[in-house]
């Protein structure tokens, strides 16, 4: 056995209801269980092919707030996650983690709101909203990220320029290699390109290991830069 937090997942379907859009989305349906065998596993696929939706089921299953958080965080301003946490089954390792943090870009602005409302003296506001939106968001999972930890990102690249992405990648290589562990959807080609990373491809039949040449978000993003000219003729 390897030494992450979580070493596999599997779903129970009879926790699940049948009219679940849980049902409809095929790459979860086809889900039994997953395996992870490195410290930064990578989501990788299509708007609505699930990846967010498996992410999200993990991180509440961790114990952290469904819009995003330490696990400390306990608020609500819209309730949107799906089922699929309840069925889920992590299988852990025996070292547990002591530190960790769940990074969603469609609530990072709630999540900073109550940042403010958490603070005190001991703990003052880093003041998000005063920054930049890539400037606060770089710096909300900089803030959290320390060894031995449990990070759910999910599309981390949203609000980032590629300069903010690299340092973002360097970041999170630099943890990884100090025990901490990253489940992090993107469709970023440069932080799908982080090394000693493993990549899943949520496709419309499965969810599969894949390399990182073959992601689309690669592939799409090479032929536009090597065949500018071609591509823009086809599209237009």
């Amino acid at each position: 056995m390897n030494n992450l937090f979580i070493q596999n997942i599997s779903i129970n379907w009879n926790e699940i209801h049948r009219n679940s859009y849980l049902q409809d989305i095929p790459s979860i349906k086809s889900l039994k269980n997953l395996q992870f065998s490195k410290p930064i596993t990578l989501f990788s696929g299509e708007n609505g092919s699930g990846k967010s939706t498996l992410l999200e089921a993990m991180a509440i299953a961790s114990g952290f707030n469904p819009e995003g958080g330490t696990k400390n965080y306990n608020f609500s301003t819209y309730n949107s996650h799906s089922e699929l946490y309840n069925a889920l089954t992590l299988t852990r390792g025996t070292l547990r983690e002591k530190h960790g943090y769940f990074l969603r870009a469609e609530s990072f602005y709630n999540v900073a709101t109550m940042e403010e409302n958490y603070s005190d003296l001991d703990h003052p506001s880093q003041k998000f909203h005063e920054k930049s939106h890539g400037e606060s968001f770089l710096s909300i999972a900089q803030q959290y990220l320390k060894p031995k930890g449990l990070y759910f990102f999910d599309e981390p690249e949203a609000a980032l320029s590629p300069q903010r992405q690299l340092t973002l990648f360097m970041d999170i290589y630099e943890y990884a290699c100090l025990g901490a562990q990253f489940f992090i959807a993107t469709h970023s080609p440069i932080l799908l390109g982080i090394p000693n990373a493993e990549i899943f491809n949520f496709s419309e039949k499965n969810i599969a290991p894949c390399k990182y040449e073959e992601t689309e978000s690669y592939i799409i993003t090479e032929m536009f830069i090597n065949n500018k000219e071609q591509f823009l003729q086809k599209l237009l």
